[in-house]
């Protein structure tokens, strides 16, 4: 099994929160923790869980992350019923995960169990604290 944590970072915030995420999801044992900024869509049917960090900009996503969910859709990738997450940081608004859930759900029938994990600004121990639990709780899920 393999867990795909996807994220864009300009600022290194959101990357901080992906790497946590990423130790989390190790820490579960026997499974492939694959941490990327980039994937084709085509490579997403290959992982078993699907997490994505999605910085807020300008109230919205990158359009890094829109534009391989938009491919996806495009070349009816199937991720019905795969586990799926969101975190990210912001400024002022927060919405782009909230955003990226509603995609994951609402257009791929994706399993989310978990509301979206957000930081204002860098994360804080707390907040890394939480996504390391998120990554773990999701591969735990995986092996189970």
């Amino acid at each position: 099994m393999k867990i795909l944590i996807l994220y864009y970072s300009r600022t290194g915030n959101t990357e901080k929160m992906a790497k946590a995420v990423a130790e989390g999801a190790k820490a579960a044992g026997k499974i492939q923790v694959d941490l990327n900024y980039f994937v084709e869509a085509e490579d997403l049917d290959g992982y078993g869980a699907i997490l994505v960090g999605a910085p807020t900009y300008h109230h919205d996503v990158p359009i890094d992350i829109k534009m391989l969910f938009e491919e996806a859709a495009a070349r009816n990738i199937n991720l019905k019923g795969k586990p799926g997450a969101a975190f990210g940081s912001f400024g002022w608004s927060g919405e782009a995960p909230k955003f990226v859930l509603e995609i994951m759900k609402n257009k791929f029938e994706m399993n989310i169990a978990d509301a979206p994990l957000l930081s204002r600004y860098t994360p804080d121990q707390k907040t890394l604290d939480q996504c390391r639990a998120l990554g773990k709780r999701l591969a735990e899920s995986l092996i189970r």
